[in-house]
Order: structure tokens, then sequence, then C-alpha cells
């Protein structure tokens, strides 16, 4: 098996922030959320992360390790599972229901004001 020493990484979902504790700019991807690298400009955190990423996807593929699918690439059906409490439920239902709106819609808005 070939192993591919420039591994695709444009796909994965990036942020770069200013650190005050650092002094500098720190790049970091959710896909792989232990990794981050500090550089003095934006762009220079971000092309180091890139770096280190694909020397981390190369060093991965090359020990049979299952590499992350980036988070663009992943399908998802729109559905999610939550329990809460019974009082919670109560609640929710009850505010629901003040508003007018079912507790699917409700939770909803909820959730997109957050």
């Amino acid at each position: 098996m070939q192993i591919d020493p420039r591994p695709e990484i444009s796909h994965y979902t990036y942020r770069v922030t200013w650190s005050a504790q650092d002094h500098e700019f720190v790049a970091t991807c959710a896909e792989f959320p232990s990794l981050s690298w500090l550089a003095t400009s934006q762009i220079e955190a971000l092309q180091g992360l890139q770096d280190l990423l694909r020397d981390v996807i190369a060093d991965m593929k090359e020990q049979g390790e299952e590499v992350p699918e980036p988070f663009a690439e992943r399908s998802y059906s729109g559905k999610f599972n939550l329990r809460v409490g019974e009082s919670l439920h109560r609640e929710l239902a009850i505010q629901a229901a003040e508003d007018g709106l079912s507790l699917n819609q409700y939770i909803l808005r909820r959730l997109r004001a957050a």
C-alpha cells in the first residue's frame, strides 16, 4: 500500500484566534482537538497547523489508524435524541404551549437563539 505523502487537509474545520495568554495566534482543527499551532500571524498559524496535520495524517495512515473524516464530508440526518429530566421536559412543554408552538419547534427556536 502506498501512503500519500501530502494528504488532503483543506476540508477540515479550522479556527484561528488570538491567544492573550501566549501573545500569538493559535490555530485549531475541530476534527483533531488535541492539536494546535501558535504563530505571530493568522496565516502562519493556519499554515503551521496544516503542515502538522499532513504529517499526523500520513503517520496515522502508515500505522493503519482511522483518520477522522472532515465534518464537511459527513452526512447528518437532522435528527438527534436528547434525554432530559422529567421536570425539564414538563417545563419545556409548558413553555412551548404558552408560545403556541410544538415542543420540537420551541426547542429548535431556542437552539437557534443560543
